[in-house]
């Protein structure tokens, strides 16, 4: 019961559409109707506030972190992992915008950092590693993604390692677009107008 009820949690958490929250508030247009239609950090960016899109991408890492620290203080670690994935789900599935969220990037590094926050600076790194050598954002996360569960494993982190395999999976899935991209060689580079 501790668990599913932790996992909710943190779907109802990982629910809040923070990007689309931030430009309203701040008089901006409706995120979904822009770029590619999704509400993350990505997306906000491409309205030109780039203190919304900072905003958006800190509020979206700390929902995912949030739901993770508060799980696993009322209900340990196995309540901490369904929160966790509570979370992804919901930034990628959130009720409140008939399911149609964000690439959960951002969530996927904030609960990462409330389970095993050294896991979340080798994400980093390899993150900036990537990013500098190639300039691809979307490549960046795909492979640091990639070896997020072995980072896991490394650390003796069995259980996180496992959940991991399968958010990994996901984050994949919701970047088939840019994987096709990438192969055919139109993805946008950091840096480089479209």
């Amino acid at each position: 019961m501790t668990t599913a009820l932790a996992a909710l949690f943190g779907y109802l958490l990982g629910s809040i559409p923070f990007g689309l929250i931030l430009t309203r508030m701040a008089g901006g247009p409706d995120v979904r109707t822009i770029g590619s239609g999704n509400i993350g950090a990505t997306n906000v960016l491409r309205t030109g506030r780039k203190g919304l899109a900072a905003a958006t991408l800190l509020c979206d890492i700390l929902k995912g972190t949030a739901a993770v620290l508060a799980a696993a203080w009322y209900g340990g670690h196995d309540a901490a992992l369904a929160a966790g994935f509570g979370a992804f789900i919901g930034h990628l599935f959130p009720v409140w915008l008939k399911f149609k969220g964000g690439k959960g990037v951002a969530t996927y590094i904030g609960v990462l950092l409330g389970l095993y926050w050294p896991a979340a600076i080798v994400f980093a790194l390899i993150w900036i590693l990537v990013a500098v050598l190639s300039r691809y954002s979307s490549l960046a996360a795909l492979i640091a993604s990639a070896l997020t569960p072995l980072s896991l494993w490394l650390f003796v982190r069995p259980a996180e390692a496992a959940l991991y395999m399968l958010l990994t999976a996901m984050l994949w899935i919701m970047h088939r677009a840019n994987i096709a991209r990438l192969m055919a060689g139109t993805e946008g580079k950091i840096g480089k107008k479209a």
